[in-house]
């Protein structure tokens, strides 16, 4: 995909953070947008901005881990724009702890927005691309936590592996297909976004009991400080957009923005080939 003008792309998690950033890029190359987030408040100053830009924007406020919330997505895109181009599938959250120790609801929220979520997306959207028969680009938005794994976080890694997985998947269905719809897997390190409060955009179903002994631990306090330290230490997003631009274009399919993590990639393979075991030397460094 190469021509963007005039192209519809619709944004998942588009309120704050990479979502945000990709809105900014598709008004510059001059695209209608539809951005979808679950936060309402964010939603409208965003998509304030990217109207000042002087595009046309459709908000959605929505939860991409409910499906029927998905499908009037679609529906309200078609309804709106006709065609989608780009899909960027970017809603995601963040929790932390081991899996005897973290509350079922944790990994419930983390599971439906991380993994569901982009499933949805993905049903819901590619058989409306495919039958476009026009050139059509997916990028769905994982981790570097998709292609290593580190103490603490169980349940982030379990999503991200899966998205780089299920994405991997779904491209080899398409490319046999000699499909119209490319796909990219963005597998980014620590970014400056604002993913470390996501927990104020939880849905209700998935509230956390505040009396439970977990939130009261020190391993549950440890874990969301080094969240905001990671993540506010990262770098800048500014540069996320045009990265991810470039690489539709390309037609890259892996999108990785933080090669100093590369050689713990190539070691957990190289680990695997030579039948050894992992070993968690590498974090008391």
């Amino acid at each position: 995909m190469k021509e963007f003008k005039n192209r519809t792309a619709v944004i998942t998690g588009a309120a704050n953070g990479f979502g945000f950033e990709v809105a900014k890029e598709c008004a510059r190359r001059e695209m209608k947008v539809v951005m979808a987030d679950i936060d309402g408040e964010d939603l409208k100053k965003a998509s304030q901005t990217v109207k000042e830009m002087g595009v046309e924007v459709l908000t959605v406020e929505m939860d991409t881990s409910v499906y029927e919330e998905m499908e009037n997505l679609a529906k309200q895109t078609l309804e709106t724009f006709r065609t989608v181009d780009l899909l960027f599938n970017n809603a995601g959250v963040v929790t932390s702890g081991s899996i005897w120790e973290m509350p079922l609801k944790d990994w419930e929220w983390t599971m439906g927005v991380n993994v569901w979520g982009m499933m949805y997306a993905m049903r819901v959207f590619v058989p409306i691309m495919l039958k476009q028969q026009t050139p059509c680009h997916v990028v769905n938005v994982a981790s570097v936590a998709g292609l290593l794994t580190t103490p603490g976080m169980p349940a982030y890694h379990t999503t991200k592996f899966a998205t780089v997985a299920m994405t991997e998947s779904a491209n080899y269905q398409l490319q046999m297909m000699n499909a119209n719809v490319k796909m990219s897997v963005y597998c980014p390190g620590f970014v400056q976004t604002d993913l470390h409060n996501c927990e104020k955009r939880r849905p209700e179903r998935f509230k956390i009991d505040p009396d439970h002994p977990y939130y009261q631990s020190e391993s549950y306090r440890a874990g969301l400080a080094k969240a905001e330290h990671v993540i506010t230490t990262g770098i800048p997003i500014t540069s996320v957009a045009q990265s991810i631009f470039t690489a539709i274009e390309e037609e890259q399919f892996y999108i990785l923005t933080h090669p100093q993590y590369n050689p713990v990639i190539g070691l957990r393979v190289k680990t695997m080939l030579e039948g050894k075991n992992p070993s968690a030397e590498l974090f008391r460094k």
